[in-house]
């Protein structure tokens, strides 16, 4: 393995297999027509470059990383639907508390709190626990007054705690990822070669006398192919395997 090897393909490398997967059926259903033209080209080509294909999307996209993603993502999702009933209950306190508390709900924080809930911008919701947490400690007299508990606070600090810990979790997983893959960049390389070897070998057979099969071995359009019926939830999971920095809310 090989940290310093490039990439020599310029798409995601979460498409290569699935771009490649598509020439396998291709080949496959053209096998007679390449196997006539060269016997390189059998059904022993075929299997192993089938192998090939599914070790690269267990690399750049394993079942088990997929399913603990969306774990995680979905406990994010339920930290953030609490989050916001906290907000509405802390601002009722706030309200209630009137001119004891020399602030109003965009100065304590929650205006902006809410909003980046609302988006789902999570550094942002991160970043502004910090303060309403330090004005609810900085005010814990007047609003307990008006109904603030210690489960109330707990709760409150619990939830940035565990955003911090699912925006960690999230962080190891996609950086672990980007370097296992980076490591063993030779093996990407190595099928993107070989889709290129069929790509050409199909174009040669096609381009004459068949242009729908001439474009199942042209990658740039099966690639807009990749693009076209990506679903909804495929860009969502792209989205959530951006690289991001780990955070721990500071207890002031």
């Amino acid at each position: 393995m090989n940290s310093g090897t490039q990439r020599i393909f310029s798409f995601k490398n979460e498409e290569l297999p699935v771009i490649a997967g598509f020439t396998a059926i291709n080949l496959e259903r053209d096998l007679d027509d390449f196997t006539t033209f060269s016997p390189v080209f059998n059904l022993a080509y075929l299997t192993a470059y089938k192998a090939k294909i599914e070790a690269v999307r267990e690399l750049v996209l394993p079942y088990s990383e997929t399913v603990e993603g969306k774990i995680v993502t979905e406990h994010i999702e339920t930290i953030l639907q609490e989050l916001i009933e906290l907000i509405n209950y802390l601002e009722g306190y706030l309200n209630l508390a009137g001119k004891t508390i020399p602030l109003n709900p965009a100065d304590f924080g929650l205006v902006q709190l809410r909003k980046s809930v609302h988006t789902r911008d999570l550094d942002e919701v991160l970043n502004m626990i910090r303060p309403v947490k330090n004005n609810m400690d900085k005010y814990k007299t007047e609003l307990s007054a008006k109904g603030m508990t210690e489960a109330f606070v707990t709760k409150f600090t619990q939830a940035g705690l565990s955003l911090a810990d699912d925006k960690n979790k999230r962080y190891i997983m996609v950086s672990g990822r980007a370097a296992l893959v980076q490591n063993n960049m030779v093996q990407l390389n190595d099928l993107f070669m070989q889709m290129k070897e069929i790509c050409k070998i199909g174009k040669t057979l096609y381009k004459r006398n068949d242009k729908a099969k001439q474009n199942d071995y042209t990658i740039a359009y099966l690639l807009k192919q990749v693009h076209r019926t990506a679903k909804p939830s495929d860009n969502a999971k792209q989205q959530a395997a951006k690289t991001i920095k780990p955070d721990v809310p500071k207890q002031d």
